[in-house]
Order: C-alpha cells, then sequence, then structure tokens
C-alpha cells in the first residue's frame, strides 16, 4: 500500500517511476520485523533492467551473453547509439546522465529512497522498490528514516554520492566491451564516472533555479541555492512548506514563511538577495506574481506525508481505506490547494516518534 501511494506521487511530481499494476494477496504470512500478511505488487516499467542484472551478467563471465544483454539494453532503450563507434561507452554515458538526472529531481522534492543498491538502479532511469522510502519533512541532508541504515549510506544528502558509486559498478560490467585492452577501458570509464558530479550539479541547479521562479543560470546559483537550505537546516525548517510559502512571499506575504524560519536575519538577508535577483529577472510586480504562479507547478503542497503514510497503513490493516483513499487522491494532485485537503500539507504534530520505514513497509 505505501509503494503504491508513494509512486503514484511520483508520478504526480514529474519523476521517472515504476507504477504499481495490481496487488494480489497471497494468503500466507511474511515475516520481517514482525508478521504482515503475504502479497504480491505487480509492477511495470519501461524496463527491469538493473545494474544488479549487468552484474549478474558479468559475475558468470560469459562475454557473448554480457554483450547481448547490452545490446538488447541499447535496441530497447537506447536505438540512437547503436551505431556509434563505441556504443558501449555510450551505454555508460546514457546510463550515467539518466541518473543524475533523477537523482536531481528526488532531491527537489525531499525524496529519500532508503536502499540504493545496484539491483535498485534501473537502466532507463526509473525509481524502482518504495519499501523503505520517506519525504524529508524538515531540512537536513543528513535525513535517514530506513531501519537498515544506520550509518546514513542512503542518507539524502549522501544519494547522488550513491548514484556515482552504482555507475561505477556499472561500468565495470562494461569494461569488456568498452575496449579489448583493459588499460584502455579502464580510463575510458574513469573519465566518465569523474565527470558525473558537474552532469549532477547541471541537473540540481536547474531543479532548484525552478523551485525559486528563476529562469537564468548565473555563476553563483549554487551559492544562492546552498545558502537558503543552509538556513533551513538551522532552522529545522520545513522542506515542503518552505518553497510554497516563497511563492506566497512573491505574492505580498512573506509572514508565513519568515515565521518558518524563525525570523532569522540571516534568512532574511537571502530573501533580500532572491528578491533582488527576481527584479533583476523579470523586473516589475506582475511579473513576479506570474513567477509565483510558475513556483506553485513545481513547488509540491501534498506529500506522502510519513505520519500520514504510517496512519494509513494502520488503518488499511483493520479494512478501513479511507484514509489511504484521501491521502492517495492528494499526493496525485500535489500542486494545487485544496480545503479538504489542507490537513494533508502539515507536517507530523510536535511529540510525534519518529517516523522509521522497514523493507516490508
Amino acid at each position: 500500500e505505501a509503494a503504491i501511494g508513494a509512486n503514484a506521487a511520483m508520478h504526480a511530481l514529474g519523476i521517472p517511476t515504476t507504477r504499481s499494476l495490481a496487488v494480489t494477496t497471497t494468503g500466507e504470512a511474511v515475516y520481517r520485523e514482525h508478521g504482515y500478511p503475504g502479497a504480491v505488487l505487480t509492477r511495470i516499467a519501461a524496463s527491469h533492467l538493473r545494474v544488479g542484472t549487468f552484474q549478474f551478467a558479468a559475475a558468470i563471465q560469459n562475454q557473448p551473453q554480457l554483450q547481448a544483454l547490452a545490446d538488447y539494453t541499447i535496441d530497447r532503450h537506447f536505438p540512437d547509439i547503436a551505431q556509434a563507434e563505441n556504443k558501449y561507452l555510450e551505454l555508460l554515458q546514457k546510463v550515467m546522465e539518466l541518473q543524475a538526472s533523477l537523482i536531481a529531481k528526488w532531491m527537489h522534492v525531499g525524496f529519500i529512497h532508503g536502499v540504493m543498491n545496484t539491483d535498485n538502479m534501473s537502466i532507463c532511469g526509473e525509481t524502482i522498490d518504495y519499501g523503505p522510502c520517506a519525504f524529508m519533512n524538515r531540512y537536513h541532508p543528513e535525513s535517514v528514516f530506513s531501519s537498515i541504515d544506520a550509518q546514513g549510506r542512503y542518507a539524502y544528502g549522501n544519494q547522488p554520492v550513491m548514484a556515482r558509486w552504482n555507475v561505477a559498478r556499472f561500468a565495470e560490467t562494461l569494461l569488456p566491451l568498452i575496449a579489448a585492452n583493459e588499460d584502455e577501458a579502464l580510463a575510458a570509464a574513469n573519465a566518465e564516472i569523474a565527470a558525473f558530479p558537474d552532469h549532477y550539479a547541471v541537473h540540481w541547479q536547474a531543479a532548484f533555479r525552478a523551485k525559486l521562479g528563476l529562469v537564468t543560470a548565473q555563476a553563483n546559483d549554487a551559492e544562492l541555492i546552498g545558502w537558503l537550505l543552509a538556513v533551513m537546516q538551522a532552522e529545522q525548517a520545513d522542506f515542503t512548506l518552505s518553497f510554497r510559502e516563497l511563492a506566497m512571499a512573491l505574492r505580498g506575504d512573506a509572514a508565513p514563511v519568515r515565521a518558518r524560519m524563525h525570523h532569522a536575519a540571516d534568512f532574511d538577508a537571502w530573501l533580500a538577495r532572491w528578491q533582488a535577483r527576481l527584479v533583476e529577472e523579470c523586473g516589475s510586480p506582475v511579473a513576479q506574481h506570474k513567477i509565483a504562479a510558475a513556483m506553485d507547478a513545481v513547488n509540491p503542497l501534498y506529500v506522502p506525508r510519513n505520519h500520514r503514510v504510517e496512519a494509513a497503513v494502520n488503518a488499511a490493516e483493520t479494512g478501513d481505506f479511507a484514509p489511504f483513499n484521501a491521502l492517495l487522491a492528494a499526493v496525485t494532485q500535489p500542486f494545487a490547494a485544496r480545503a479538504e485537503w489542507a490537513d494533508f500539507a502539515d507536517p507530523a504534530p510536535k511529540g510525534v516518534a519518529a517516523f522509521t520505514t522497514f523493507c516490508g513497509t
């Protein structure tokens, strides 16, 4: 149920994802931290090829089979490189670019996957396996919710690092196809992997520029974005609502976002810098109202808040699906404010126990 809601929300947010087609109960119990009713979730995707698929093919050391897998992947997902001089190196480039784009999209909605192993990295750049995922409430780059991630390997801020690590594992499987000479293959693959941070930065900055209503790329964009995030971290500000309230500030009501930032002087200084940048770009109050509307179109009001997901799951276990259906309705229309969904925008009340996700969630 949680996975269905999460991938439906991600789809509504415009983030590439697998989808849930059907759930079939098995009538048996599945035992993890405690017993769960067994079920099979049927997922649909552009394909279910993963980095782990290539690792398995490489592990059996059968190069014809590995090449057949790579050729199938190119034919299915990247036919434009089929005639390239080194199509396997270009396959690495394509997969890396898709991952850089995908992780940037995760980051700009506060999504934390929770278990970014190589078997959960789709070759076609879709989000897959929602078991221990969560959406961040208060902004903090070290946010972790998964019960199996005690060391923070897959923390919010570490997701780009882990994506690069997964791309490197993918590159290892392609080495015998990239070049017959191992040194040449390593040099070519390492050059691509070294470029991952730059590719990711392009996507990350573009995503956050859109969240801030900025339409031109400037040299100090990373500084401006990083400054806001640092203030949000210091003030323990809610990630989702902070960006919605910035749009309200453009409409003339800065009180909600200033209150969320506890009227911090550093935030007021940032706000003045941001507004000056917008004036530089658009120049008129009328245009700023249009920018606010554009911001509302990319900054969700409703995401699957962890406490709401938990409440929906608990109710469903008793046969009551009304909370789940209401939550699903809100998160699949995440940008439009509706009075009947107001509660779904709220963070968890103070005093609510820390939320922990499990692979069985």
